[in-house]
């Protein structure tokens, strides 16, 4: 009798729930799935369009890359020496003992020996004005200037006068930083006007374009280039009417070491280039270095040896042609 009558007894109903709260196990799949923690839990950034950052100047784009593929290589002895006669002028020596190659049209390379000593005068009142002179045993003497006009405009010069006529050059740019925009106007001898404006799309990428004229030549172009950034890594383009199409990469693998590759195309010369290059910075010295679809290989090593004194190895080689360069120095003052 026990047993029938549990067996016919009705259950226990369900609790009651709260008018409008959802069932215990929860709506859907959302009630299997486990709760995620508040850590996990992203919110999206938006992106300010209006507070975008400043690009960098148009022709720095590649300023990484050539950082690592396009180091100051030398052949023969370089000795540069730099006096600061007070905090914003000082002057400097260099005396570079080499060989120079001289154009020929068989496929050997034809070197004579050179000789070369530099003066120079420095005077850098920063960020207002800056004034650099370099005068060489050759007559050849190079300016170089930029004063901020004001705060978004400055004004640089780059001069190159020679005692030979027809080879002295001359150039004027203005230079106008925006808050997230960049604008340059250039003007130089043999009637050469040049323009070019870039501007930032998104916090990580900017587009630019720019044209010229060369009066002289009665020649024009014009060209388009991006750029892509992050913290990690910087990725740009280039297009230009000339038939140039260049592309390079850099991946920062650590904060002293970074990885770089370029690729150009030269569409008038049908000449395809590529290399690929390193940057490591390590506690006493700075190595870089590259090789080149061409089979050149080139390194460039600074070592600090003591506050102000820095030495320098140079090597460059290229089996195909015979053609090898090697070249240390020294480096004193800042």
């Amino acid at each position: 009798m026990g047993s029938a009558a549990s067996a016919s007894a009705p259950p226990p109903p369900p609790p009651v729930q709260p008018h409008g709260a959802a069932p215990p196990y929860g709506v859907g799949l959302a009630g299997i799935l486990p709760p995620k923690p508040d850590g996990d839990e992203k919110k999206e950034e938006k992106v300010d369009y209006l507070n975008l950052p400043c690009p960098v100047a148009y022709e720095e784009i590649q300023r990484e890359a050539l950082m690592s593929l396009k180091p100051e290589l030398f052949e023969g002895l370089r000795f540069d020496f730099t006096k600061m006669l007070s905090q914003k002028f000082a002057l400097s020596h260099s005396v570079l003992m080499g060989s120079l190659e001289v154009p020929s049209q068989s496929a050997d390379v034809i070197k004579v020996p050179t000789a070369q000593y530099e003066f120079g005068a420095n005077f850098i009142d920063l960020p207002q004005l800056m004034l650099i002179g370099r005068l060489m045993t050759d007559g050849r003497l190079n300016a170089r200037v930029k004063c901020d006009l004001t705060e978004n405009l400055a004004l640089k010069v780059n001069a190159q006068l020679t005692s030979e006529p027809h080879y002295s050059q001359g150039m004027f740019n203005f230079d106008y930083k925006g808050t997230d925009y960049r604008a340059q106007f250039q003007i130089g001898n043999n009637a050469f006007y040049g323009a070019n404006y870039i501007q930032s799309v998104t916090p990580n990428l900017s587009m630019g374009t720019e044209i010229f004229w060369l009066g002289q030549q009665r020649k024009s172009g014009i060209g388009f280039n991006s750029r892509y950034n992050t913290d990690k890594m910087v990725g740009t383009l280039q297009v230009a009417s000339t038939g140039i199409v260049a592309l390079s990469y850099v991946q920062k693998v650590s904060e002293k070491v970074s990885l770089a590759t370029d690729f150009m195309y030269n569409h008038m010369s049908r000449d395809v280039t590529s290399s690929v290059g390193y940057d490591y910075i390590l506690r006493q010295c700075r190595l870089r270095g590259k090789i080149d679809s061409n089979g050149v290989v080139a390194a460039y090593l600074e070592e600090r040896l003591n506050m102000g004194v820095n030495f320098l190895l140079s090597a460059e080689i290229d089996h195909a042609k015979k053609n090898y360069k090697f070249g240390f120095g020294m480096t004193v003052g800042e």
